[in-house]
C-alpha cells in the first residue's frame, strides 16, 4: 500500500468517524477515495463511522463500500448498528445488502447483541430477517438473551417472531 493511499484512508476513516458528510462526500467524490480504503489500523470508514449518522453510512454506500466487510473478530458494521442501538444505520445497512445472519466470532448474530443491549427497536427490525434459532458459541439464541438480560420488551418481541415463525410453518 502506498503512502497516498494509506493517508487518504487515514482521511476518510477520520472524517466518517466524527460524522462529517461534507468531508466524506467530498474525498469520495473530489479526491475519488474509495469508500473500502483502509486507514493504518486496517478498518474502513464503513467500520469506523459515526453509527448515529445514517446519512454518511448511505454515501459510503452509495460509493460501493461493502454492507458486509468484517474485522477480524467477524463483526460487521451490522453487528456495530445493533450495539449502539442505531435502526436508522441499520436500515440504510439492509438497504444495500447487509447480511443479518453471519456471526462473528463469539457466533453472535446482529439480533443477539440487540437482544444483550436491549434495543427494542432494533430487535424489532432485526427479528423478521434473523435466524431466530441460531446458538451463539455458548448455546444461547437472542430469545435466551432476552430472558437473562430481563428486558419485557425485547423478550416480547422475539416470542411474538417466533409464534409468527411457527404458525408459518404449520
Amino acid at each position: 500500500m502506498v503512502l497516498e493511499e494509506r493517508d487518504a484512508g487515514r482521511r476518510l476513516t477520520a472524517a466518517a468517524a466524527r460524522g462529517d458528510l461534507p468531508e466524506v462526500r467530498r474525498l469520495l467524490e473530489g479526491q475519488r477515495v474509495h469508500p473500502g480504503t483502509v486507514n493504518e489500523f486496517g478498518r474502513t470508514a464503513l467500520q469506523v463511522m459515526m453509527m448515529g449518522n445514517s446519512a454518511v453510512a448511505r454515501a459510503l454506500l452509495e460509493h460501493g463500500a461493502d454492507a458486509n466487510v468484517q474485522d477480524g473478530l467477524g463483526i460487521t458494521p451490522a453487528h456495530d448498528a445493533a450495539r449502539t442501538g442505531f435502526a436508522d444505520t441499520l436500515r440504510v445497512l439492509l438497504e444495500f445488502g447487509a447480511t443479518v445472519n453471519v456471526p462473528d466470532q463469539s457466533g453472535a448474530l446482529p439480533i443477539h447483541i440487540a437482544a444483550r443491549e436491549g434495543h427494542a427497536d432494533v430487535v424489532e427490525l432485526l427479528a423478521p430477517l434473523s435466524n431466530l434459532t441460531h446458538l451463539d458459541t455458548s448455546g444461547h439464541t437472542a430469545l435466551d438473551i432476552a430472558r437473562a438480560t430481563s428486558c419485557p420488551a425485547v423478550l416480547r418481541l422475539l416470542e411474538r417472531q417466533l409464534e409468527v415463525g411457527l404458525s408459518v410453518q404449520a
